[in-house]
């Protein structure tokens, strides 16, 4: 397989990590387009990419943290809701947030995430647990949980009722979760996009988002359906099957940042 074919493979990921990183579509496209940019130029870098995805997250993270911390506060003409979102990521520490996003949402080992920073193991786990802490100080909020698998809709209930949120309902079709909201706004949806009864969870997070502004996590089994780059992308995707730790950071961050569509 050629570098390039090996990296595209990747891509899907490193732009999801990227967006989850930076807290926006946009500027984490731009990273992730510096970081092939950067490989180009240099072969030494665009030989270590034969590595898989430790060598092509350690490119990328050398060079959003470079930027990152030679940003300084201009936003250069962000839109207002970009800015705000900003705002909010800086209060959790860069290290902190890549450390957890690296351990959770991309599934890195504690060992491969020390690679990719250049840090001890120890620390990695350290910082994974500091960003938890700090994450985990968000009000509760009610959650609506569009899953159409009862056993997955039951593990996703006992879930964030351990994280001390309430559920205001579950919907395994389009029209069920319109029934739901009707009756009780969620602060928080998460679904899947192939339902029961062959209706699109997309379409029911569409309906959901035209009538109130809430943050909402996509969990399914089809992830490569919302990565094209034809459509806005969530920021918010977890994998079936998942691992729940990974579940409870995207649920951490959502109501961080308290948005209901990723940022353009």
């Amino acid at each position: 397989m050629s570098i390039g074919a090996e990296v595209a493979a990747h891509l899907p990921f490193l732009r999801r990590y990227a967006r989850a990183l930076t807290g926006s579509q946009t500027t984490g496209d731009a990273f992730v387009k510096a970081t092939l940019e950067a490989a180009l130029a240099d072969q030494d870098v665009a030989d270590s990419l034969r590595g898989g995805r430790v060598p092509l997250y350690r490119a990328f993270n050398k060079l959003w943290s470079s930027a990152y911390l030679d940003d300084g506060e201009g936003n250069g003409g962000a839109s207002l809701h970009e800015v705000a979102a900003q705002d909010q990521l800086k209060k959790i520490t860069p290290l902190n947030r890549q450390a957890l996003l690296l351990t959770t949402v991309e599934d890195f080992t504690p060992a491969e995430a020390a690679q990719i920073m250049e840090i001890d193991e120890a620390d990695v786990e350290s910082l994974v647990r500091e960003a938890v802490e700090e994450i985990d100080r968000e009000s509760t909020t009610n959650v609506l949980i569009i899953e159409d698998e009862p056993l997955i809709s039951m593990q996703l209930e006992d879930l964030v009722r351990s994280l001390g949120h309430d559920i205001c309902g579950t919907a395994a079709t389009r029209t069920q979760a319109q029934e739901v909201v009707a009756g009780e706004m969620p602060g928080l949806v998460l679904a899947d996009i192939q339902l029961a009864d062959g209706s699109s969870g997309l379409d029911a997070v569409d309906d959901i988002l035209a009538t109130g502004s809430m943050p909402v996590i996509f969990i399914t089994a089809y992830p490569e359906r919302l990565l094209t780059g034809n459509r806005p992308e969530p920021t918010y995707l977890i994998t079936k099957p998942f691992q729940e730790d990974t579940v409870r950071a995207a649920i951490s961050q959502a109501l961080f940042f308290g948005s209901s569509r990723p940022l353009s």
